[in-house]
């Protein structure tokens, strides 16, 4: 056999046992006599004692040995002597007396150490992601994305869910990102679209009367990317018959609790909160709030009402303007720079400007300080329940911007000032978003989940007012994160017609689907929730690059296989392509 135990299974009780290890050389210290091995593979590390008067052969073979060889290790198990335990390894009691050991593939000098913690820029760990993956670190959060996908196998198995895998070529029918294209080479000039999501193959399906649906699914998506964004990613895709919105969320809450019980070993409490998308933004600024701590946005408009400031008047004066404002608690021993950062984050984000208010013991500290009374000064501790030593953070300007505004900064504050609780598992469901959105530079509304979820009310009240419309949507955050969205979806082929002639969208793009709402279809609904997302969450990382084994970069390549590349004329030619010149 290649080996009989590995390596993180020894344990004080196989002493004297004789075993066959195989795995790679984690670290090598050279004494003189004796060469000290740790040996790893993907069940842990455990050291390797080579001394020559007990293999002279297995010594000169360790004398060539470096970081990272892959070999293969006969001896006999022992305990360590008293006082040499290492207390950091689950094999810390026992060492492996080399009798025999065979290189099996010698290593080149690795471009970085492959242990926990080391300092790499991700660059380098991408292009040479075989070797990162090595470490345990991220072997763990591999393992936790397994443990993640099986438990919602089984739970859904369990409910009477059916595994239906849908086309990975399929129609181009865009639904708001970019598709990436597929050229046909048997139909020339005519495209496949790899899927944003399953979402009309899943509503046919229950047209197909199969009424509980889910899969596993990968996605695909030509968009800008970011921490929590990839060109591919997976997602849990899943949908039911004859539901409304209720059904689902239970559904879904029951699968939460049952996958941070059995993976990680918390529980959560269900039901979780609902609020609604109107209430998110007032509160928070944000349709994904974190509300592991408070910080909410205020209304100060009747703070500052009657002040001789243009800027300020300006926007009270205005119908859709607002001044908002934050509280931070002992915000007030941020440094200037610090609040000159706060400044130049709320220009990124549309602001016209961001105004502070320190109050410290030596009394109000601001650049406006001379433009404020001590009377309004009093109401805005009053509205944001400020004592000292906190700070007053004040956006001025349309309702939308200060909102975003400020939902962003209070989340950059409370990470920089370490306000966010750790530890805690804040589940939320935001329920009755906007139906549409209005795009200005297309001059048309746009459907802020997809074009296939239902209206709330009668479909001649969307018609007559779309921009006051809500949807029979909701999206399930974590801790500031949406986890994933779903609706109830549009059954009916003459709401579904009506809904695509008020998004000014051909018919015609979904004739297959409107053919199938001719036959029956039932009332149905789902969700789809982001698998790299909750594995983030759930394995503690800031980046869902950390618990995809192969991702790509921000900028959508793949430093390791060097994609995407250029292809042979003859390929192109073969699809009736022909590149443009650059």
């Amino acid at each position: 056999m290649m080996r009989t135990r590995e390596c993180g299974t020894l344990r004080a009780a196989d002493a004297g046992a004789q075993v066959t290890l195989a795995g790679w050389v984690h670290h090598r210290r050279d004494h003189g006599k004796v060469i000290f091995l740790d040996l790893r593979d993907a069940s842990g590390t455990v050291q390797v004692v080579v001394h020559p008067d007990e293999s002279a052969e297995a010594y000169e073979a360790a004398l060539e040995v470096q970081r990272e060889f892959c070999v293969q290790i006969s001896g006999e198990v022992a305990a360590r002597r008293p006082g040499t335990e290492n207390e950091r390894l689950e094999t810390g009691d026992v060492e492996v007396r080399a009798r025999a050991l065979t290189v099996l593939s010698p290593s080149a000098t690795p471009p970085f150490v492959i242990e926990d913690g080391v300092e790499v820029d991700e660059g380098t760990r991408l292009k040479y992601r075989y070797l990162d993956l090595r470490r345990p670190e991220m072997q763990g959060a591999i393992r936790l994305r397994h443990a993640l996908t099986r438990g919602i196998r089984t739970f859904l198995d369990g409910r009477g869910f059916i595994d239906i895998e849908t086309p990975t070529l399929t129609r181009s029918t865009p639904e708001g990102a970019r598709d990436f294209l597929v050229p046909s080479r048997l139909q020339p000039g005519t495209f496949y679209a790899l899927p944003q999501s399953p979402q009309l193959f899943k509503q046919l399906l229950m047209v197909s009367g199969l009424e509980r649906y889910y899969q596993i699914a990968r996605c695909w998506r030509d968009e800008d990317l970011r921490a929590d964004r990839q060109p591919e990613f997976t997602q849990l895709d899943l949908e039911m018959s004859f539901v409304e919105e209720s059904d689902i969320q239970v559904l879904m809450e029951e699968l939460m609790v049952s996958l941070w019980r059995d993976v990680l070993g918390v529980e959560v409490s269900a039901p979780f909160p609902r609020m609604t998308y109107d209430e998110c933004m007032r509160r928070y600024g944000s349709d994904k709030p974190d509300v592991r701590f408070a910080m909410e946005l205020a209304d100060v408009g009747a703070v500052f009402e009657g002040t001789g400031l243009g800027i300020f008047r300006k926007v009270l004066e205005d119908p859709q303007g607002s001044m908002l404002a934050i509280g931070v608690p002992g915000g007030a021993s941020m440094h200037h720079n610090e609040l000159r950062r706060l400044e130049q984050l709320a220009r990124e984000r549309g602001a016209k400007g961001l105004a502070w208010f320190r109050l410290t013991e030596n009394g109000l500290d601001s650049p406006l300080a001379k433009h404020v009374d001590d009377a309004l000064i009093a109401r805005l501790v009053q509205a944001l329940g400020l004592t000292t030593g906190d700070l007053a953070l004040v956006c001025a300007d349309k309702t939308d911007v200060a909102r975003a505004v400020l939902g962003a900064l209070r989340v950059v504050v409370a990470q920089d000032r370490g306000l966010i609780p750790e530890g805690r598992w804040e589940f939320l469901w935001m329920t009755d978003p906007p139906l549409f959105e209005w795009d200005p530079d297309d001059e048309r509304w746009v459907s802020v989940h997809h074009p296939f979820t239902s209206p709330q009310g009668p479909v001649e009240q969307m018609v007559q007012d779309p921009g006051n419309t809500k949807a029979r949507a909701y999206d399930l955050v974590l801790n500031g994160v949406e986890l994933g969205g779903g609706s109830i979806r549009i059954h009916r082929r003459d709401v579904q017609v009506r809904v695509l002639e008020a998004l000014k969208r051909d018919p015609a793009e979904f004739d297959f689907l409107l053919e199938a709402f001719g036959y029956g279809a039932p009332p149905h609904g789902g969700i789809a929730m982001g698998i790299d997302r909750m594995a983030m969450l759930m394995s503690g990382r800031e980046s869902i690059r950390d618990v995809i084994a192969f991702p790509k970069t921000q900028s959508g390549g793949d430093p390791m296989t060097g994609a995407p590349t250029g292809v042979e004329a003859r390929q192109l030619k073969d699809l009736g392509l022909k590149q443009q010149p650059s």
